[in-house]
């Protein structure tokens, strides 16, 4: 089967030289890909340029790196014309890019700033963020007959709360499963799916088995 698995953060620049970013190593998702890669499948990873996790994915499989969300986003989109079987959307993509920046907002006087590298001599800043375009969203569309498989990682709440936002996201983007992790789900991950009730995977190599024996299930 053909495996698109996004892994890392996506960057939006505040100037040229200072960026807003997720704290993301991109190792579970590159360990997926190897995963994946090793029971058979044909794999495309895209990966951040952040990433610092080492990944023992094949370096004869193919690999592209990432910037910035619309970066990702136009990389994903250009692989919809492929015969596409799976979608693994575990990148941590920042939800808020930059929008503009003002100096001496805080004093009353405030100045829009453009600048390649924004001077400390400006004092503090006030900057606006605007939410990103939600990738996982436009996923369907670009792959109408893909399994698409997204993440939920929450750090405030509970399992059932973590549970319930991915149940959300299955609906609201028509996805077909989502991995729910993070403080809030504890121990482990959730693999949620549409139609069933959460699947508990108490590690890592649970979750790769339990996420690749889904799409085998449901291809047939």
């Amino acid at each position: 089967m053909l495996c698109i698995v996004t892994a890392g953060p996506t960057y939006e620049p505040l100037d040229s030289v200072r960026r807003l970013t997720n704290f993301s190593t991109g190792r579970l998702g590159s360990e997926l890909a190897a995963f994946l890669a090793s029971r058979g499948h044909e794999v495309r990873l895209l990966l951040s340029e952040l990433a610092q996790a080492k990944t023992n994915f094949p370096a004869n499989r193919r690999t592209e790196l990432f910037t910035t969300t619309s970066d990702l986003a136009e990389r994903i989109h250009a692989l919809s014309s492929s015969p596409v079987d799976a979608v693994f959307h575990a990148a941590a993509v920042s939800d808020f890019r930059f929008g503009k920046i003002w100096a001496g907002a805080l004093e009353g006087q405030p100045t829009e700033i453009k600048s390649g590298k924004i001077s400390t001599r400006e004092g503090a800043l006030l900057a606006e963020l605007v939410p990103t375009t939600k990738i996982i969203a436009q996923l369907r569309g670009w792959f109408p007959k893909a399994r698409l498989v997204g993440w939920k990682y929450e750090v405030d709440g509970d399992r059932a709360a973590v549970i319930r936002l991915g149940q959300e996201q299955i609906s609201e983007c028509k996805t077909d499963a989502c991995v729910a992790n993070g403080p809030a789900y504890g121990a482990g991950f959730g693999l949620v799916q549409a139609d069933s009730a959460c699947e508990h995977a108490p590690d890592e190599a649970a979750l790769f088995q339990a996420l690749e024996h889904f799409i085998r299930k449901t291809k047939t």
